[in-house]
C-alpha cells in the first residue's frame, strides 16, 4: 500500500481498446473533481486488439495510469484479483472497462464505504437485450437460492471494498461474480446502490449464456461448499507480540 494513493481504480480489459480513452478520462474526471489521490490500474488480460497499446499510451500521458498485462488470457477473476494485488490504494474499486458503468455514480457508492465494508452496484435500468436481462434475473434468483445471500445484481462490476476485504477474498475463476457473497461470508458488511447502465458504444460483450450458465450453476455450489466452511476475518482477535 501507498499513502500516497487513496483510492485504485481497476479496469480489467480484453479487447476493448475503442472504449478504454473515453472511460479513462471521465475516470480522471471524477476524482480530480473530488481531489482525491488516485491511481487507474488497467489490467489487460491478454488482448487481441490494440488495448495494451492504447493503455500503454494513456499511462505516458498520464502518471495516474498503470498497466498491467498478462501473458495469457486468464478471464475477469483473473484480472481483477490481479488489480487487487497491484493495487496501492486503501480504497479498491472496479468497473467494466466496456463504457456502460458510468465513473460519475463513483462518489456516491464512496460515500456508503463510510458504514460498510463493501459497496455494490445495482443497474437500475439495464441497456441489455431481454435476453440477457431474463438470463440474469433468472440466474440471480437460482444464486440466492443455493448460496444463502441476497444481492439484487451479482453481474453489476462498480464495486467498492475496503483493501482488507480483497486480502480475505479466494481467488478462483468465478470471483468477480461472487464477490459481495465472499465478503459476506468473511463477516464483513454489503451494501447496495442504484447506478447507472449506459449502452455499449464501441466493441463487443465478452459473454453470454452459453459461456455463463454452467459455470454459474457450478460455482454456485461451490460458494455453498466454502460458506460452510469459511471462517470470518472478524473473528479473529490478534494479540501483540511479545519481544521480551
Amino acid at each position: 500500500m501507498d499513502d500516497a494513493v487513496e483510492y485504485s481504480i481497476i479496469l480489467p480489459c480484453f479487447n476493448e481498446e475503442g472504449a478504454l480513452p473515453p472511460l479513462v478520462a471521465e475516470v480522471v474526471a471524477v476524482f480530480t473533481g473530488l481531489g482525491r489521490r488516485f491511481e487507474i490500474v488497467v489490467v489487460d488480460d491478454f488482448s487481441t486488439d490494440g488495448t495494451a497499446r492504447v493503455a500503454d499510451g494513456l499511462a505516458r500521458a498520464n502518471a495516474a495510469v498503470r498497466l498491467v498485462r498478462h501473458v495469457r488470457n486468464c478471464g475477469q477473476s483473473a484480472a481483477v484479483a490481479t488489480g487487487f494485488r497491484a493495487a496501492r490504494g486503501r480504497v479498491l474499486i472496479t468497473l467494466d472497462a466496456d463504457g456502460q458503468n458510468d465513473p460519475n455514480d463513483l462518489p456516491r457508492l464512496i460515500e456508503r464505504l463510510a458504514d460498510h465494508d463493501v459497496v455494490i452496484g445495482v443497474r437500475a435500468r439495464r441497456h441489455d437485450s431481454w435476453v440477457r436481462k431474463m438470463s440474469s434475473r433468472i440466474g440471480n434468483g437460482f444464486r440466492n437460492f443455493v448460496t444463502g445471500d441476497k444481492v439484487r445484481d451479482a453481474g453489476c462490476a462498480l464495486r467498492v471494498l475496503k483493501r482488507e476485504v480483497a486480502r480475505e477474498l479466494p481467488v478462483f475463476n468465478g470471483l468477480h461474480r461472487f464477490l459481495p457473497t465472499l465478503a459476506r461470508y468473511q463477516g464483513f458488511t454489503v451494501a447496495e446502490v442504484d447506478v447507472n447502465h449506459r449502452p455499449r458504444t464501441t466493441g463487443v460483450s465478452k459473454y453470454g449464456i452459453g459461456n455463463r450458465a454452467f459455470r454459474g450453476i457450478y460455482d454456485c455450489f461451490a460458494m455453498r461448499w466454502w460458506r460452510a466452511r469459511a471462517v470470518p476475518a472478524r473473528r479473529f482477535d490478534l494479540a501483540t507480540e511479545s519481544t521480551s
